[in-house]
């Protein structure tokens, strides 16, 4: 027994076999169809799942069974203890003492009791503790085997043969009234502690939101009266992009955006109309700051996927970005790459540029965002950004994760196991513009917040 005694114990103990201790008896062996037979008295048969720790528990999805096939000597009797035989690994190891004699109730053939040579209430609830401490458990899982893809199989034998370290059954009564002072106190630890767990996951994520909410809002740095308006900074913007247009490096959007404010209310020109759009500018924000709509920063567009069938279309020197390299905010290489003859069909995307999954399964819990730091073609999943104004990818990639909350719950919907972004929707969402000089500020405050939550090299947003 050397080989398997885990500590030493006091010169008054003495280590034994679980079989010097025990017999033991599988439970019930039923076939389904026996559920399904009624009588007047019904027995109720536990699972492995109805023990928990140190405990078992009726459950309200229990089976029952005839007790006309149960036979007697399967009735769970006082200081049984019941282990699960056949479980996932987790749950190898559970044990549960029997609290009293039982003639409704016995435990299923995956389950494993052990029958007391020396039937001592003292005794049985200190072997319950025994039984419940990590070295024990870990033995049990030691001597399992696997069977099919979730299952695992005590060896009933090696469990036998299994130490376990007896004191003097006075010092066990010492023993199970210091337990049954201390483990209350643990339990009550334990629930804190998971709480406290709880909160500290999930405060920072909520921190990184209440900032970016602040930042859009106006409300992370003051604003200085000598900065530029914002509009200023948006009229310039709609100068670029007739430029664009007169070039014919872009198409004329005939549904062209402009918001303005008059009389303490927010117009839109839409055509030769103006629209107030009051109800729906969603909070307030600085005198010098002005609201546009997405579209009105840049173009959208999709890339595509080559050929998978030319092989001389793969394998080139050209990143192709996918979803899957969308992990970091700033892309400065792919997982795959392309050709430059299949590049030369498809459009390349300069540093700088924007990225933003618009289908993926993922769309309803997180929207994947980034900024390429390399020319890159992309796939069709994703919709570039190209910004007529580089310089503020910065403010728009915080801007738009900052409304993330709200795309995902309006914007996102579902076509068959896949989430599609409603691109028109989101086009047309309305983002808040301070002046470049605060917008400056606002970024250089986010990243420096966001340092003190995570370490730089884990935190994704402020290494743009």
């Amino acid at each position: 027994m050397a080989d398997l005694v885990p500590f030493e114990i006091p010169s008054s103990w003495e280590w034994c076999r679980v079989g010097d201790l025990f017999s033991n008896m599988s439970g019930l062996a039923y076939k389904k169809d026996a559920l399904a037979i009624k009588a007047d008295k019904m027995i109720r048969v536990l699972r492995g799942g109805n023990i928990g720790e140190e405990q078992f528990l009726f459950k309200g999805d229990d089976v029952f069974i005839s007790s006309e096939l149960v036979k007697p000597e399967l009735y769970l009797r006082k200081n049984y203890m019941i282990t699960p035989a056949v479980s996932s690994l987790d749950h190898i190891g559970k044990i549960a003492l029997i609290d009293k004699d039982y003639s409704d109730t016995v435990v299923g053939g995956f389950v494993l009791m052990l029958i007391p040579h020396f039937n001592d209430d003292v005794v049985s609830e200190y072997l319950l503790y025994a039984f419940a401490a990590k070295h024990h458990r870990d033995n049990c899982r030691n001597i399992t085997h696997k069977s099919g893809q979730a299952f695992y199989n005590l060896s009933r034998e090696q469990m036998m043969n299994l130490p376990v370290p007896i004191p003097p059954r006075e010092e066990m009564g010492r023993i199970i009234a210091m337990l049954k002072r201390v483990l209350p106190k643990v339990a009550d630890y334990a629930v804190v502690d998971t709480a406290l767990q709880n909160l500290n996951g999930s405060f920072p994520e909520a921190l990184k939101k209440s900032i970016l909410q602040e930042a859009v809002q106006g409300k992370l740095v003051p604003q200085d009266p000598s900065d530029e308006p914002a509009e200023a900074l948006l009229e310039r913007i709609r100068e670029e992009k007739q430029r664009l247009i007169k070039e014919g490096k872009i198409k004329k959007d005939k549904h062209e955006s402009v918001i303005f404010r008059r009389d303490n209310s927010h117009y839109e020109k839409r055509g030769s109309e103006d629209v107030c759009i009051d109800e729906e500018v969603p909070f307030e924000i600085p005198e010098n700051w002005a609201w546009a709509r997405l579209s009105s920063f840049g173009v959208f567009s999709s890339g595509k996927t080559p050929s998978m069938s030319n092989p001389q279309f793969w394998n080139g020197n050209v990143p192709w970005v996918t979803s899957k390299d969308m992990k970091r905010p700033v892309i400065t290489d792919s997982e795959m790459h392309i050709s430059e003859l299949a590049a030369s069909t498809m459009q390349l995307y300069p540093a700088g540029t924007l990225l933003l999954v618009a289908r993926s399964g993922i769309l309803k819990r997180l929207l994947p965002l980034c900024k390429l730091g390399i020319d890159s073609t992309i796939n069709q999943d994703i919709k570039a950004f190209s910004l007529y104004d580089i310089e503020l990818s910065e403010w728009l990639f915080y801007g738009i994760k900052a409304f993330e909350p709200y795309i995902l719950k309006e914007l996102v919907k579902s076509v068959t196991t896949v989430e599609s972004l409603k691109f028109d929707e989101f086009a047309a969402m309305m983002i808040p513009v301070p002046p470049l000089s605060e917008q400056r500020r606002i970024i250089a405050a986010i990243k420096a917040a966001m340092k003190l939550l995570t370490p730089m090299s884990s935190n994704p947003l402020f290494s743009l």
